[in-house]
């Protein structure tokens, strides 16, 4: 899938103090000093969500978990704390089966909704909205001090992590009989995560179709200590993280067939980080929707507000015309999916969403 929107200039991710609050499932309400700059679309002023009450369950991915976080605590300091929002991170997977259940009222997705996770919704009565909210770039990453690898090809990332390399492909020189004969450690995603996912359908050819004797963690700060700390290391995970601790860690270029290309806010923005760049998603149910408090909080996820937000933690928004082709969609409450469930449609974002409209 080809992506068309505008460049950005990343920053630094969110605090650290903010993310673990949010892990441990506590209000945003709270979290965070200073103030928003302008309330939320829809409202009547700097006091127009002060009327607002209620709470937001929210779990899913850890790799959308940064701008969930960030946007979380923003909309609290709106309402001065008469909208407490907790943020969980269970992984992709995890944050489904709960959503489903309805524990929650959304779900953060790195990757589309599964047709078999939106038969389990329909089962429990659960309609929902689905929501992109950005745009991610999955990362291959090494240790800092390996000087031997710059470029990685698609067929040889299948030859590094296709389940048929478990316990034969271990050294460097097995992939490429260039590099060293040195021990090759991987890194990589839980199960449970989207990322995991989308690296196997795109790298494998299979969801959950990888070799099992890597490192996994659901938590990607986990794998960056590992890569880091490991000079025979291979990981991946999202384009966010590693910006945030690129010092750490050595960015691979990939080539899907046109070229090496390394992840940056532009290649993923125009498409040309191939076949690695993603879009990222937030699925609200519709009872939720109806509520004045989640109403108003999605309209400020995608919103001016949420926009700057995406790009502070890291990630890449949208042009403008696909965030109104998306708010169009949340104001009429179009329900089910069209990038995933069981009949996915192709193209970019913007073509699937004017499609759809």
């Amino acid at each position: 899938m080809r992506f068309n929107p505008i460049p950005v200039r990343l920053t630094a991710g969110a605090a650290l103090p903010l993310l673990v609050i949010c892990l441990l499932g506590l209000a945003f309400t709270g979290c965070g000093g200073g103030q928003a700059t302008s309330p939320a679309a829809g409202s009547d002023g700097d006091n127009g969500l002060v009327s607002l009450h209620g709470k937001i369950v929210i779990d899913g991915s850890s790799t959308v978990f940064p701008i969930t976080a960030a946007v979380a605590e923003e909309f609290g300091i709106l309402t001065r704390r008469n909208v407490r929002i907790t943020v969980g991170v269970s992984g992709t997977g995890g944050g489904f089966h709960k959503f489903c259940n309805g524990e929650t009222d959304l779900t953060d997705a790195s990757r589309p909704i599964k047709a078999s996770e939106a038969e389990r919704c329909v089962q429990s009565g659960i309609e929902f909205v689905e929501v992109p909210v950005a745009i991610d770039g999955l990362t291959i990453m090494v240790n800092p001090e390996n000087d031997f690898v710059s470029c990685v090809t698609v067929a040889e990332l299948h030859r590094i992590w296709g389940a048929e390399a478990e316990d034969k492909i271990v050294r460097w020189n097995q992939v490429r009989p260039e590099w060293p004969d040195r021990p090759l450690r991987l890194y990589g995603p839980g199960v449970d995560s989207g990322t995991f996912d989308y690296f196997t359908e795109t790298i494998n050819g299979q969801a959950q179709s990888s070799r099992g004797d890597f490192t996994s963690s659901e938590d990607d700060n986990v794998l960056v200590h590992g890569i880091y700390g490991d000079k025979n290391s291979l990981g991946y995970f999202g384009y966010a993280y590693f910006s945030e601790n690129r010092e750490k860690l050595k960015a691979l270029q990939v080539d899907g067939g046109e070229g090496c290309v390394g992840p940056t806010e532009e290649t993923i923005n125009d498409g040309s980080y191939a076949p690695l760049s993603r879009p990222l998603f937030v699925y609200v149910s519709s009872a939720a929707l109806r509520e004045p408090h989640v109403r108003e909080f999605i309209r400020y996820y995608i919103g001016p507000e949420g926009w700057a937000l995406t790009s502070e933690v890291g990630y890449i928004p949208f042009q403008e015309q696909i965030y109104r082709l998306i708010s169009n969609r949340v104001d009429r409450g179009a329900t089910g999916s069209i990038f995933g469930g069981g009949n996915p449609q192709s193209g970019s974002v913007e073509q699937v969403l004017s499609a759809n409209q």
